[in-house]
């Protein structure tokens, strides 16, 4: 294929889980979490009311420049059966928003989260690519400003970005317009102090696919090292037989490895 046909066959199959994700379960859509047009987000609501409710928080990926919420509840397609709680949230991805803006997007989506469910059991974050660097930025947020200390209980972490400096002379960084300032100050790998401040109780998961490229590869392998050598609770899943797209896609399927990962963190397999 084509790195055009890949790119759409991801698209559309996120879009296939989505609409599926969308007629099975109950949906509050557009939730704003904050006063920007990009600040939204979708909640997937399981049908039984058991006290014991995991939230689960997803970023989605697209180099932080495309992708939405709107092609993001494949993944509660397994999950709300289970009784989970699946949030899908918006940021405005570039040109329109950039690195800064993006990282104070999700740490904001997660407090307003936090705000209007206090009942749940346990919260947890999952994000893909992109995603997976913001959710590590979540982590690695100061709550002290907020005014929350939100006890996020695990994260999955999925063929993530973690060190922005070598991005910043590729066409990723051409609508981003990072500097290597900007570039550094939402690394993930330069927050390993406040994140085992804010996260030190969280079951941290670092997948990588088998085919996902050197870079993305190396940069999981030295994130999961930083963590472990940090003390943190933290695994790391090398997933066979997949790349860089359908590791995230295969999340629809309740057989998958991940599926039943994410699953059993949350006490629901």
């Amino acid at each position: 294929m084509s790195a055009d046909d890949v790119i759409r066959a991801h698209v559309a199959a996120l879009k296939a889980g989505t609409e599926k994700a969308r007629s099975i379960t109950q949906t509050l859509l557009d939730v704003p979490y904050g006063d920007g047009d990009g600040e939204k987000l979708d909640v997937y609501v399981p049908s039984s009311s058991s006290p014991d409710v995991p939230l689960l928080i997803y970023f989605h990926g697209g180099y932080w420049q495309f992708l939405s919420k709107d092609e993001s509840g494949f993944l509660a397609v397994p999950l709300v059966q289970r009784g989970v709680v699946v949030v899908a949230v918006g940021y405005s991805i570039a040109p329109k928003g950039d690195m800064d803006l993006m990282v104070s997007q999700v740490r904001r989506s997660l407090v307003s989260v936090i705000q209007q469910y206090s009942h749940i059991s346990g919260l947890y974050l999952c994000g893909h690519s992109a995603g997976a660097h913001l959710a590590a930025m979540v982590l690695s947020t100061d709550w002290t400003q907020y005014n929350i200390s939100p006890q996020i209980k695990g994260a999955f972490l999925v063929s993530g970005v973690y060190d922005l400096q070598p991005i910043l002379s590729t066409y990723v960084n051409e609508p981003l317009k990072m500097t290597e300032e900007v570039a550094i100050r939402n690394s993930p790998s330069h927050f390993l102090p406040q994140l085992t401040r804010s996260s030190a109780s969280c079951d941290i998961v670092v997948a990588v696919a088998q085919n996902d490229s050197p870079e993305f590869r190396k940069q999981s392998e030295e994130y999961f090292k930083a963590l472990e050598s940090a003390g943190l609770k933290v695994s790391f899943e090398d997933v066979p037989n997949t790349d860089h797209f359908n590791i995230i896609e295969q999340l629809v399927d309740e057989n998958y490895h991940l599926t039943k990962l994410l699953l059993k963190m949350m006490g629901k397999s």
